[in-house]
């Protein structure tokens, strides 16, 4: 398993890039736009991780500014928005998670991304290294438990 980001959800991009950027000395390293999903993601690291993006190795754990495009008041910590961990096979992975009696909120359908909270509910992201696996049963059907 690596640490691959956090993700937090930002009212204004601007202003949060300015903190991020000017304040705080982070570096954009990539940024999405979405219009169909009315979204813009921003992704940065901090001075001293930028260092290990620019060799052949994996990238350096980010933080994502997610930016929906239509207002929304965030209540009750859904500005912050998950921790995310890439994982060898994301299919043992998240029966291993589920064996332990752990729930997996958001079952890895698409054979990519899975959902899954702690005791303090704070939600986990596991990503499939490498990109979606083909999907499989029992999770292609699972449905959503709870919310992520």
């Amino acid at each position: 398993m690596r640490y691959l980001h956090t993700m937090l959800r930002v009212s204004d991009l601007d202003k949060t890039m300015s903190f991020f950027c000017d304040v705080m000395g982070m570096r954009e390293v990539r940024r999405m736009e979405s219009d169909k999903g009315r979204f813009t993601l921003v992704f940065l690291a901090a001075p001293g991780d930028v260092e290990g993006m620019e060799g052949p190795g994996q990238p350096a754990p980010v933080l994502e500014l997610t930016h929906n495009w239509d207002p929304e008041e965030y209540t009750g910590g859904r500005n912050f928005g998950h921790v995310a961990f890439e994982v060898d096979d994301i299919y043992d992975t998240c029966q291993k998670i589920a064996d332990s009696g752990v729930t997996i909120n958001r079952p890895p359908r698409d054979g990519h991304m899975a959902f899954l909270r702690t005791p303090d509910n704070i939600s986990i992201e596991l990503l499939q290294k490498g990109g979606p696996r083909t999907p499989q049963e029992p999770w292609a059907s699972a449905e959503n438990v709870g919310v992520w």
